[in-house]
């Protein structure tokens, strides 16, 4: 049985703090670019803090992606099957925790929205193990194969989902202390998307210590670099690649619980569709960098947002010429982590 494919680079270079700062720049200078065509402040802001709540979820989901390719360099086309999980199961769980629609205690409703994620990446975590064993095991190194195999994978998960939660669409009512918005000036900002933008930076803050500042870090880090020596040490680099996985589809049910809260409405194929952005990001970023993944959801999230209000019909093809012109500029990413 193959195992994953040893990339000298890859791992030291996952989430190692980037030096060259330009491309840290292109968020910034996008929102302040958007400005003067939005025209109202309150409008810009309003926008502004929407479209980062949107990249911050497409980030979350895209993140376990990241990890999964930048270490294990396995292609999972499956990972929108895992966003789907999260989302139903999500919404399973907040119906059956706040059935009349929470506590309208900020602090309880706080509190049900953890247990439901907490919940959401438990279920998807195990059945990563089980699409990790069937499906990727056996084509470790064989990128073509993984892409055939996985997306095969997907669309066996949504029917299977659908078998159980039916085709229709589901609603998802938001808790009633998270409902509507805080006024800042003229502008309202929805609550939810406050949230969103809180657990977007603590999962990118918690990937980027575990995986330079913890001994866990260093031992994914190691053993993509030399897994032969890291294992004559004594270390089973083995389960610590299927933990990855795991941890990979943990954080897809992360993405998925949040954006179906998100959206308010959603169907079976929301996962196949958040992959195409999804794959967007994670290219745009730098196939397998964590900190290019966080910029490149970024932008699209905000770019989403301010070609849907200024130009609704450019919105449909805004994150294609994103990532186009990006590409452009930098072929291989805004933070390569190897030369595949």
């Amino acid at each position: 049985m193959n195992a994953p494919m040893e990339k000298p680079e890859a791992g030291a270079a996952l989430a190692r703090a980037p030096h060259d700062l330009v491309p840290l720049a292109l968020v910034p200078i996008l929102a302040v670019a958007a400005l003067p065509f939005v025209g109202s402040t309150s409008t810009w802001l309003t926008l502004t803090v929407a479209g980062l709540a949107m990249g911050m979820i497409i980030f979350i989901t895209a993140s376990g992606l990241t990890l999964v390719f930048g270490l294990m360099d396995v292609l999972n086309f499956g990972h929108g099957v895992f966003i789907t999980a999260g989302a139903y199961l999500g919404a399973a769980a907040l119906g059956h925790l706040a059935a009349g629609g929470g506590s309208g205690n900020l602090w309880t409703d706080l509190a049900t929205v953890l247990a439901v994620v907490v919940f959401a990446m438990v279920c998807t975590a195990a059945l990563g193990l089980v699409f990790e064993r069937l499906l990727i095991r056996p084509v470790y190194g064989a990128h073509l194969k993984q892409i055939l195999v996985t997306m095969g994978g997907m669309i066996i998960g949504e029917e299977l989902i659908k078998v159980v939660w039916g085709p229709d669409m589901v609603t998802v009512l938001p808790l009633e202390s998270l409902r509507g918005s805080i006024l800042i000036g003229d502008s309202a900002i929805e609550k939810f998307r406050i949230l969103s933008v809180i657990v977007g930076l603590v999962v990118f803050a918690t990937m980027v210590f575990i995986l330079n500042r913890t001994k866990i870090g260093l031992l994914i880090r190691a053993g993509v670099q030399d897994r032969e020596m890291v294992e004559a040490l004594g270390y089973r680099i083995r389960r610590l690649f299927v933990a990855v996985f795991a941890a990979g589809a943990a954080l897809a049910g992360l993405g998925g619980a949040l954006w179906g809260m998100y959206q308010q409405n959603f169907t079976a194929t929301v996962g196949a569709q958040l992959n195409v952005l999804i794959f967007i990001v994670i290219i745009i970023g730098g196939l397998g960098s964590t900190t290019g993944s966080f910029l490149g959801a970024l932008l699209v999230g905000l770019l989403a947002n301010y070609t849907g209000f200024l130009a609704p019909k450019v919105a449909l093809f805004s994150n294609i010429l994103l990532m186009v012109l990006l590409l452009l500029w930098r072929p291989s990413g805004l933070y390569p982590v190897a030369k595949r």
